[in-house]
């Protein structure tokens, strides 16, 4: 027998049930913006181009970027077409970026965490040390926020063999780490349950713009044509979610974001056929639902 994680079982989409989402709408759309702080010529990071000995000046101003200019470009787009978004936030950033964090607050946007800096994997740690960054992020957000997140998306989507378990230990309600499904999906924990809400990895720039090196046309065509199939799909009656996953440093140059700007207009447009939301309004939707109705 193959090692299984255990965490929940196989589940075909054709034996999903026909739910819905607020006002009977069957397609659940929701942003991530990640907001990301990393350590000055060490650690990890994404790279524009092949870096070079460290300090690796070119990818730091590169990441940093979005910090400075990127992401308050990206709020100023998600305003002018009144979307929310759902932040997942490196907790180093209240202390680098305090203003930009700020902006997405004033806008009431969802705050989740995204651990303390994505230049550390958490999977690679013991678990006291896991366990311990986990804490510290959470409370950062808590001290700032006025309440703790309620999800989670690991710093490069690294999980240990116990990071649910810490994570629904910890609080949370839903990670965002498993891009296996269209739909949230509950996993076992030691202590309970925790929900596993869609994250994309394919409408996603990192991997779409840094590594299968897509043009801002190409992405936002993705982005487009993702809408599009899968608004035609839930006609079906079996509701779907969409994440779309972002970066500011990435999408926050110009001619990328009004490519960009192009796809979320399309997405937009269809407000009252889909229901525009946040990760953590999925989740409690989601407990509305008869027992039974998420695999």
């Amino acid at each position: 027998m193959l090692r299984h994680h255990g965490r929940f079982p196989y589940s075909p989409w054709t034996a999903r049930r026909p739910e819905s989402w607020p006002g009977g709408r069957k397609l659940a759309v929701y942003l991530g913006v990640n907001l990301e702080h990393f350590a000055f010529g060490e650690g990890l990071g994404a790279e524009l181009a092949p870096g070079g000995p460290a300090p690796d000046i070119l990818n730091y101003a590169w990441r940093d970027y979005g910090n400075r200019v990127g992401g308050f470009r990206l709020i100023q787009l998600l305003d002018e077409l009144s979307l929310p978004c759902t932040v997942l936030l490196n907790s180093e950033m209240y202390g680098h970026a305090p203003e930009l964090v700020a902006a997405h607050r004033a806008r009431g946007d969802e705050i989740a965490g995204h651990g303390r800096t994505n230049s550390e994997r958490q999977s690679t740690l013991p678990e006291a040390e896991e366990a311990r960054l986990i804490a510290e992020s959470t409370a950062a957000v808590a001290e700032n926020e006025g309440k703790p997140p309620r999800g989670w998306l690991s710093p490069w989507i690294a999980e240990s063999a116990v990071t649910p378990d810490l994570l629904q230990e910890a609080g949370y309600a839903y990670s965002l780490n498993w891009c296996m499904d269209d739909q949230p999906v509950w996993k076992k924990t030691r202590a309970g349950r925790i929900l596993s809400i869609p994250y994309p990895q394919e409408a996603n720039d990192i991997p779409s713009i840094v590594a299968r090196k897509d043009g801002a046309e190409q992405f936002a065509a993705l982005l487009a044509e993702d809408f599009s199939e899968r608004l035609h799909q839930t006609a079906d009656g079996i509701p779907q979610v969409m994440g779309i996953a972002l970066h500011p440093y990435i999408v926050g140059q110009p001619y990328r974001i009004r490519a960009l700007r192009r796809a979320l207009t399309r997405i937009a447009a269809e407000r009252d056929a889909v229901w525009i939301t946040t990760a953590g309004a999925i989740h409690d939707h989601c407990l509305t639902w008869p027992e039974g109705s998420i695999p």
